[in-house]
């Protein structure tokens, strides 16, 4: 049985997706770092990759949960993973290549991302699902601890056109692992706190506990920014919560605010105070928009070479334009072609 406000709490994540890259792709000429706008958009930004990560990671482990339950056997698991695994990589592949640096993109077409972190929690989801609530929550916290203790191996120094680049396999490798855009050290870390949401779906006290130690770490941030005179929060340098890379504090603060969305959205389903049903079908298609949407910003991409930038109020336009109607278009087509999507495609191959 779906639930309807996990549908939505996904639907949140791909729709911020969109925002954050449309913005990245058709900036407005004249807007700083500083600029409110900008921050803004940051901020949609550095909560979509979190939201994405933990809710495939909550549907991975409770699809692994039954699955044990079921006493499937060895093979059965295999083909399971390995169908996820290769059309996550796939697509991977697809959305750098329809993205593509040298047509005005972003990405190399071989970059590690967001769906090859995905494909690599799929193959630990097994035996993520064996381990028992606290140690998931122990795993959680290694996982956010790995910035520390990888130092400059986690790729601050690199220029963006460097991280989303790798000469030769074994440098593919670090990116995939360590120093990529989406490494699997940290950014399991939030696959893994989909499956803590999993387990303590029943146990408010124990999520609220957790919230808690995040508001504290979140209140130790902003007094080291304070205190050390530097920046609370930037895309990536010289901060203290950075995105490439993420840092420890960066995947503690935004988990706890990944909890608040799920908590909001779960208390919302049960008093029923807004109807965000509207929002489900979005959710059921996070993969086939994801994909979808890098395909209109590879062309929206190479139109804009050597073109002006929009002005603020174009740009705000076309940004919201772009998020909002994936809400519209989902609805139709659940409505009427609901079997021709990437999801039930994975679903037919992996049963």
């Amino acid at each position: 049985m779906r639930l309807g406000y996990i549908d939505q709490m996904k639907a949140v994540a791909i729709l911020f997706m969109v925002e954050v890259h449309t913005a990245a792709i058709l900036p407005p000429e004249g807007i700083t770092v500083g600029h409110p706008a900008a921050f803004v958009a940051a901020a949609f930004g550095g909560m979509a990759a979190p939201l994405f990560v933990t809710v495939s990671g909550w549907g991975m482990h409770r699809g692994a949960k039954k699955r044990f339950a079921d006493g499937l056997n060895s093979s059965a698991w295999i083909n399971w993973v390995l169908p996820r695994v290769v059309i996550l990589t796939a697509c991977q592949f697809l959305v750098n290549f329809l993205l593509a640096i040298d047509r005005g993109g972003r990405f190399e077409w071989h970059t590690p991302g967001v769906l090859t972190l995905i494909a690599i929690a799929a193959v630990f989801a097994p035996l993520i699902s064996r381990f028992t609530s606290n140690q998931l929550i122990a795993i959680f916290s290694l996982l956010a601890l790995t910035p520390l203790l990888l130092g400059e191996y986690n790729g601050s120094e690199l220029s963006w056109a460097s991280r989303v680049d790798s000469a030769g396999i074994g440098e593919w490798g670090h990116r995939l692992l360590v120093n990529g855009t989406y490494p699997v050290f940290p950014w399991l870390a939030f696959s893994t706190l989909g499956a803590i949401i999993a387990e303590f779906e029943n146990d408010f006290e124990t999520r609220k506990n957790i919230m808690a130690i995040g508001g504290i770490i979140f209140l130790i941030s902003i007094g080291l920014s304070f205190t050390s005179g530097k920046v609370w929060a930037l895309t990536e340098g010289d901060a203290i919560l950075t995105f490439f890379p993420a840092t420890t504090f960066f995947i503690f603060i935004t988990a706890m605010f990944v909890l608040i969305a799920n908590e909001l959205l779960l208390r919302n389903s049960k008093n029923g105070l807004i109807d965000l049903s509207v929002l489900e079908a979005s959710g059921r298609l996070t993969l086939t928009i994801y994909v979808l949407h890098f395909a209109i910003l590879g062309i929206a991409a190479e139109y804009m070479m050597g073109q002006p930038l929009l002005s603020v109020p174009e740009a705000f336009i076309v940004t919201f334009a772009h998020t909002l109607i994936w809400i519209p278009v989902a609805n139709l087509h659940q409505r009427y072609c609901p079997k021709v999507s990437l999801e039930e495609l994975l679903r037919r191959v992996s049963n």
